[in-house]
């Protein structure tokens, strides 16, 4: 378990409160804070002025990082499992959770996750976010799939990458609906070529205005992505160049 500390604070989190309470050496005392920047700024202060060294919180959803990140430069802040606490024995349901939290601490029966320093969490998010479009760029694709399907079209099963510099090309010419499956086909680029008797079949569909239509819409949507993708990629090689000075 980590070490007892006697001026500490318990924290329990919400998505728009944040019930704290402090436990130092003749007081104790609770208070409820919203979780705007400025109130979590009050609370920091308020901690501050308490004399309180060390906090502890329960790393349950996504509404510890604000608070976290505002407290972790002026106080030792534990992050610690929920479930952790709750296998602690001597728990009951009449005990305020933020109280409860400041009482283990206080009697160092509290264990710290792991917390990674801030440019990793920074860049965590990054990619998480990133990821984010990356799945919403697939999506996209699959609709195109479906579109082309409707419009018996099977270049999905011909070339694996629909959205590949061949197969915008194609998709290009289906929109503008003056090419025939052959002029087509001879858009192929590198191995794809070799399949340009399976493209013919494969864009001998029947292409309505509709279809066009939509088709286009989703790749504006994809071209969109893709802006925002590199955008992502540019912050995220950012963020990752000062790891790869330490490790050249």
């Amino acid at each position: 378990m980590d070490v007892v500390h006697t001026d500490c604070a318990g924290l329990d989190v919400h998505k728009k409160t944040v019930v704290a309470a402090i436990n130092v050496p003749g007081r104790q005392e609770t208070r409820t804070f919203e979780t705007m920047t400025t109130d979590l700024l009050g609370l920091s202060d308020w901690l501050m002025l308490a004399g309180v060294t060390h906090g502890a919180m329960e790393s349950t959803g996504e509404y510890w990082k604000p608070v976290f990140n505002l407290l972790e430069n002026n106080f030792e802040v534990l992050l610690v499992n929920a479930q952790h606490i709750k296998a602690v024995p001597g728990h009951t349901t009449d005990v305020k959770d933020a109280e409860w939290i400041a009482d283990l601490l206080r009697h160092g029966l509290l264990k710290a996750s792991f917390i990674p320093p801030v440019g990793q969490r920074e860049l965590r998010e990054l990619t998480r976010y990133r990821s984010t479009f990356v799945k919403e760029k697939a999506t996209l694709v699959n609709r195109i799939q479906k579109v082309l399907e409707s419009a018996n079209l099977k270049l999905a099963s011909v070339a694996s990458n629909v959205v590949g510099v061949s197969g915008r090309a194609m998709l290009a010419a289906i929109i503008e609906g003056k090419s025939t499956p052959t002029a087509m086909a001879e858009l192929a680029k590198g191995r794809l070529r070799e399949k340009r008797d399976q493209l013919i079949k494969a864009l001998d569909g029947r292409v309505k205005a509709h279809h066009r239509f939509v088709l286009t819409e989703l790749l504006c949507q994809i071209d969109s992505l893709d802006e925002t993708i590199a955008r992502f990629d540019e912050q995220i090689e950012a963020y990752c160049r000062p790891f790869e000075e330490v490790v050249e």
